[in-house]
C-alpha cells in the first residue's frame, strides 16, 4: 500500500529527526546537552501549578470550540498592555500555536496557493502549508548581516498572481531577528498593495533584548482585516506541554472559518486552558527574571561560540535561538555524527541542523539552529563539548 503524495512530501522536523541518535547515546550512558529544541529548563509559575492542584472539578468537559469565555476575556486585558485592542470574540483558542498556524494557512489559503516566508524560517511553517496544499515561496536573509529584511524588491520579485499572504515570525524563530518599525511598514505596505493575509506569529514578544520596540502587526495601520496573528503560552511561561495557543484576528470571516475548523476537532484542551487562565496572573517579578536569565544565557553564549576558531553567531534581538555558522562540511552530517560516534568526557551535544530552516536544497548547509534553554553552566559545558566535537570531526576529514 502506498502513502499519500503529501505525506511522502512531508519533511522531517530538523528539530526532532535526530531524536532517535540522542535517544541511543543516553541509553549508552552519555549525557546529551540539549539545543535543538525550544523546551526551556525555566520553572513553569506558581500560580500555574497551583490552578492544577486545586482543581476542583467533577467533570472534565469539553470546553467551547473557540475557547472558554474567560480565558479569552483576560486575554483581552493581556494584549491591551501591548497596545493591541481586542474583544473576546476576536481571540480563538487553539492546540498550541501549531494548531492555529494550520487553521490559518486552511482558512485563507486554497491548494496552489502560495505563501511569502522570509529564508530561513521555522520549519514546521513548511509543513503545515504541505498539509492544505499550499506552495512556499522564501525572501533570503543573510548570516552575514543578522538576518535584517531584504529590500522590498525581493518580496515583490517572488508575488504572483497564486500569492495569498505573506508569513513572518517576530522576534524571529530561528534567527532571534527582530524587525524594525520601518521593516514592518515595509510590510505593511506590500500586504496593503497586493491585497494579501499577513500572518504574524509573535509568540515570543516577551524576549526582545534591544532598544528597539516590538512592532506587532495588530500596530500597522490599514491592514486591519488582513492580519491574523499567532500566539502561544507554551514559552511565555515554560509551558510547552499544556498545548495552548490564540488565533486572533479582526476579520470575521476568517474567524467563522477558523471555527468551521475548530468545531471539527471539537475543543481545545480544557486543563490546558485552566493553567493558561491562571499563568496571566503571574507577578512581573517572574517574567523579570526569566527575562534577565535569557538575557544573560543570550550573552554567554554569544560569546562562547564566537571563541571557536571558524565558528560565527551573529547576536539575536529576541527570541531565544540563535543559527549559527559551522566549520563543516555539511552541520547535519556534523550533528549526527555528535551523537552516534563522539562523546567527550561521557557528554555530547544536540542541534537542529540549519538546512531544515531553508527552503531552497543547498541553503543553510553549514548551519545549525541552537535554542539557549540551558542554565549557564551547562551552556558552558556545551561548548567545551562543541569545541572538543568541531577540533575531532575536522581532524578525521583531513585524514
Amino acid at each position: 500500500m502506498d502513502i499519500s503524495v503529501r505525506a511522502d512530501n512531508m519533511p522531517q522536523s530538523p528539530i526532532r529527526k535526530l531524536a532517535k541518535y540522542a535517544d541511543a547515546a543516553k541509553r549508552n550512558g552519555i549525557h546529551v546537552y540539549h539545543l535543538n529544541i525550544g523546551q526551556p529548563d525555566i520553572l513553569t509559575p506558581p500560580c500555574a501549578l497551583e490552578a492544577v492542584r486545586n482543581l476542583d472539578r467533577q467533570i472534565l468537559d469539553y470546553s467551547p470550540s473557540q475557547g472558554t469565555q474567560s480565558l479569552r476575556t483576560k486575554m483581552v486585558g493581556y494584549y491591551a498592555e501591548y497596545g493591541i485592542d481586542l474583544s473576546p470574540d476576536e481571540i480563538i483558542i487553539t492546540s498550541g500555536g501549531s494548531e492555529a498556524i494550520l487553521f490559518a494557512f486552511m482558512a485563507c489559503l486554497n491548494p496552489g496557493d502560495e505563501i511569502i516566508v522570509t529564508d530561513p524560517s521555522y520549519a514546521n511553517y513548511m509543513a503545515f502549508a504541505i498539509s492544505c496544499g499550499a506552495v512556499v515561496k522564501s525572501v533570503k536573509t543573510h548570516i552575514e548581516d543578522g538576518f535584517k529584511l531584504p529590500p522590498v524588491e525581493e518580496f515583490e520579485k517572488q508575488i504572483t498572481p497564486k500569492t495569498r499572504a505573506i508569513l513572518i515570525c517576530n522576534p524571529n524563530n530561528p534567527t532571534g531577528y527582530l524587525y524594525s518599525k520601518q521593516e514592518m511598514k515595509q510590510i505593511r505596505d506590500i500586504v496593503k498593495k497586493y491585497n494579501l493575509y499577513l500572518f504574524s506569529d509573535e509568540v515570543y514578544r516577551e524576549f526582545i533584548y534591544t532598544k528597539r520596540p516590538y512592532i506587532s502587526a495588530f500596530h500597522l495601520e490599514g491592514i486591519e482585516e488582513n492580519v491574523v496573528l499567532v500566539d502561544s503560552v507554551s514559552k511565555r511561561y515554560s509551558e510547552c506541554g499544556i498545548r495552548i495557543g490564540a488565533l486572533i484576528t479582526k476579520n470575521k470571516k476568517v474567524r467563522e472559518a477558523v471555527m468551521k475548523f475548530c468545531q471539527a476537532r471539537l475543543s481545545p484542551p480544557l486543563i490546558g486552558q485552566i493553567i493558561a487562565e491562571a499563568s496571566l496572573s503571574t507577578p512581573q517579578e517572574y517574567m523579570e527574571e526569566v527575562y534577565d536569565e535569557y538575557l544573560a544565557r543570550r550573552n554567554f553564549l554569544i560569546d562562547q561560540l564566537n571563541q571557536i576558531p571558524g565558528v560565527f553567531a551573529p547576536t539575536p534581538m529576541g527570541a531565544f535561538y540563535i543559527m549559527v555558522k559551522l566549520p563543516v562540511d555539511d552541520a547535519e552530517k556534523f550533528c549526527k555524527w555528535c551523537l552516534s560516534d563522539f562523546s567527550y568526557d561521557g557528554q555530547t551535544i544536540m542541534m537542529a541542523p540549519g538546512n531544515g530552516f531553508y527552503t531552497e536544497p543547498g541553503e543553510g548547509k553549514d548551519q545549525v539552529r541552537m535554542a539557549y534553554i540551558l542554565c549557564k553552566e551547562d551552556l558552558r559545558k556545551a561548548m567545551i563539548v562543541l569545541r572538543k566535537a568541531l577540533e575531532e570531526y575536522n581532524k578525521q576529514s583531513r585524514n
